[in-house]
Formats: C-alpha cells, structure tokens, sequence
C-alpha cells in the first residue's frame, strides 16, 4: 500500500524523532546508513518532507535535519500523502482508474473498509506515538 519512498521516509523520520533535536542534527549521510537507504534517496524525500515543514533543515557544518516537537505531533498520513500524494492510499486493489463506490470492482467491499479503517488510523496516530510504541516495546524499528 505504501510506496518504497513513503517506506523510507518514515524509517528516517521515526529514526529523527527518537535520535535528533535542534542541538543534535543529522545529516544525511549518517542517516542513510543506519536505516539502509542510499544517501541521495532519504536526502530528495528529507527535503521535500522540509519544503512542506514536516521536518527541520538546516545548511552548514552543523547543520542536517531534525523533528521539532510540533514535528513529532503531525499525524502520519500528512508525511504519506507529503511523499506519495493522496491518491497512492486510495487506489483500487486491482488496479482499476474508476473503481468506487458507484462503480465497484470485485475486491472493493472487501478493501473499502478497511482502508477506511487505516486511513482512519493514519489521521489519528501522530509520529510521537510511533516513537512511544517503539520505546514501549509495543513494536520496533529494525536498523
């Protein structure tokens, strides 16, 4: 459901939120190895995620990226529809250009709700509640 983008996106911004601040940036290079992503790839989707204040840039020898608390308290979906738009959630499973309500395909009332379910859950689950279900041991982020 998920584009790879989004995928790596969120890697680097949960890994932000729990490893940088405004005293502790870092930089993409250092970042890129840690969440296993090439340098270039996290570096583009950093910096469309700062073009729409979803994260912190800053330019220099001591500069790199970091999530402000108010950073930490945007829901998910915004930094999926910030990398994939808000079509990539919303396409039909089989493909299909016109597949909605009106005009189902064969797998749509199985999949409507649930989307709606996630996308539900995306809008109301913030990045500071990833990190705290990290912390928590309620899941983890392998790196």
């Amino acid at each position: 459901m998920l584009s790879n983008s989004s995928k790596y996106a969120l890697k680097g911004v949960l890994y932000l939120a729990m490893h940088s601040s405004m005293e502790n940036k870092i930089m993409t290079r250092d970042l890129a190895g840690l969440i296993n992503v090439p340098p270039a790839y996290i570096a583009k989707l950093l910096q469309d995620l700062a073009r729409k204040n979803l994260v912190h840039s800053e330019k220099g020898p001591h500069g790199g990226f970091y999530l402000s608390e108010k950073n930490k308290k945007e829901p998910i979906i915004k930094f999926i529809y910030a990398i994939d738009g808000k079509d990539k959630l919303n396409n039909c499973l089989m493909g299909l250009d016109h597949c909605n309500h009106a005009n189902p395909c064969p797998l749509h009332h199985i999949a409507s709700p649930m989307r709606d379910e996630l996308l539900l859950n995306l809008k109301k689950k913030n990045i500071s509640d990833l990190v705290q279900d990290i912390s928590n041991g309620i899941s983890s982020l392998p790196l």
